[in-house]
C-alpha cells in the first residue's frame, strides 16, 4: 500500500466534505414539469378552432402551475369578457381542482355548489366557479390548465378546452 502524501490528504478531505454535501444541496432543488410552449399554442389553437366549427366566439388560454399565461388565442369576434374568462377558469381548475384529482372545473362547480358556502372562494382575485377549463397532465402530474371562454354555455367552453388537451394527450408523456 502507497502512503498517502500530505499534498492529496486536504484534497481527500475535501472531496469527502464535497460528497457529503451534494445530497444535501440536492433535497432542496425542485423538479419541475412545464408544457412547452408549441404545445401550449397547439391546444388552444386547437380548442378555438373547435368552437369556431360549432359557431361560437371564444378565447383559448393555457396557464402554467403558478396560474401565468402560457399561450392565448382569441378567435374571431371573441369578446373582451372572453378573455378574462377563459384566464380564470384554466386558474380555478389548477388551484381548486388539481389537488384534489379534479381534472375539470365542471367537477370543481359541482364540488363547490354542493357546499352551502364555498368559504368566500369566489371572491379570491381569479377564481371563476363555471366550467370551461381542464387539467393538462403529464404522468399524472398537473403541468398546466386550458380554459375556454365565449360560448354559450360553461359545458360548451369545456368541450372545446377537452377538444385542445386532446390535440396534444398523445404527446404527454
Amino acid at each position: 500500500m502507497k502512503p498517502v502524501s500530505l499534498f492529496h490528504a486536504p484534497f481527500c478531505a475535501f472531496a469527502v466534505v464535497v460528497a457529503c454535501a451534494a445530497p444535501a444541496r440536492a433535497d432542496n432543488v425542485l423538479t419541475t414539469h412545464r408544457l412547452g410552449a408549441g404545445l401550449a399554442a397547439e391546444a388552444v389553437t386547437e380548442a378555438v378552432a373547435a368552437c369556431a366549427k360549432q359557431g361560437y366566439k371564444v378565447t383559448a388560454t393555457v396557464v402554467d402551475t403558478d396560474g401565468v399565461t402560457q399561450a392565448m388565442l382569441r378567435g374571431d369576434g371573441a369578446t373582451m369578457t372572453a378573455l378574462e374568462a377563459s384566464h380564470d377558469k384554466a386558474f380555478t381548475v389548477l388551484m381548486l381542482g388539481a389537488p384534489r384529482g379534479e381534472e375539470a372545473n365542471s367537477a370543481v362547480s359541482q364540488r363547490l355548489s354542493a357546499t352551502p358556502s364555498p368559504g368566500g372562494l369566489a371572491k379570491l382575485p381569479h377564481i371563476l366557479l363555471t366550467p370551461g377549463a381542464v387539467v393538462i397532465k403529464a404522468g399524472g402530474e398537473a403541468i398546466a390548465a386550458i380554459g375556454v371562454g365565449g360560448a354559450p354555455g360553461g359545458d360548451l367552453d369545456e368541450a372545446c378546452a377537452k377538444a385542445g388537451l386532446d390535440k396534444i394527450s398523445d404527446r404527454l408523456k
